[in-house]
């Protein structure tokens, strides 16, 4: 587990990070889950940082593809814990569903080679998982001195960010991407609507951030989203 923060952990399952936010009170809580087969790395990583994966007492999901939701069922059927979604994205999960929207590539070249490898033959489907309470934006749940949801449309409907408050740490799921520098996330739903959703959260108090997909930014980290995509995001809304 790679810290981050005081309470916030990232483990890097190859392809995609999950994370862990320790809550002295409350326990851990686990924020996606990788995609299916993914239990056993997450529980593995958890143990060689010191801590049992019982202590995991609830899950978070930003979103509900398959690299982010794909173990939700495992994990909640092994451990015996709530599964908290944001409420669009929870009729889908419960479904098995990973979303029937169409989805556009973004430009480059990576993005391309992410796409053809691991997207463009998946078949969008999850193991169906009960959603035991549903999220809207703006709850700022009881963790860790105050975790807000951020509902942030556009790489996918129902996909959500979360504020780790008093850290000042951005939970930014696909929101964007890290890999190869700050970009686009590699599909959107609607990717006009995932930049204004950039900008909008970019204007929030955090200095670090955390993705999906890539390394941190631990500094001045809403001042280099908006740097870089608020001019994406004027030329979108200009055309």
């Amino acid at each position: 587990m790679q810290q981050i923060t005081p309470s916030l952990y990232q483990i890097g399952l190859g392809v995609v990070n999950v994370f862990i936010i320790k809550d002295k009170a409350k326990g851990l809580v686990l924020i996606d889950t990788g995609n299916k087969g993914s239990m056993d790395k997450i529980f593995s990583a958890i143990r060689k940082g010191g801590e049992n994966p019982s202590a995991i007492k609830q899950i978070i999901l930003t979103h509900i593809h398959p690299d982010h939701a794909g173990s939700a069922a495992a994990i909640k059927k092994e451990l015996g814990i709530p599964l908290l979604a944001y409420h669009l994205d929870a009729p889908l999960l419960e479904a098995g569903s990973a979303g029937k929207a169409p989805i556009y590539l973004s430009p480059g070249m990576i993005n391309w080679v992410i796409y053809q490898l691991f997207i463009k033959n998946g078949d969008g489907a999850i193991d169906p998982v009960t959603v035991d309470i549903r999220l809207n934006d703006n709850d700022i749940l009881p963790i860790a001195g105050g975790l807000q949801v951020l509902h942030t449309p556009g790489h996918s409907a129902g996909h959500i960010a979360l504020l780790l408050k008093q850290e000042g740490v951005l939970i930014a799921g696909d929101l964007c991407a890290n890999a190869a520098g700050l970009d686009y996330s590699t599909v959107y739903e609607d990717r006009a609507l995932g930049m204004s959703s950039i900008v909008n959260i970019a204007k929030l108090p955090f200095d670090k951030a955390v993705f999906g997909h890539g390394r941190p930014l631990r500094q001045d980290a809403n001042k280099k989203l908006l740097a870089k995509f608020e001019p994406i995001d004027r030329a979108m809304n200009n055309r």
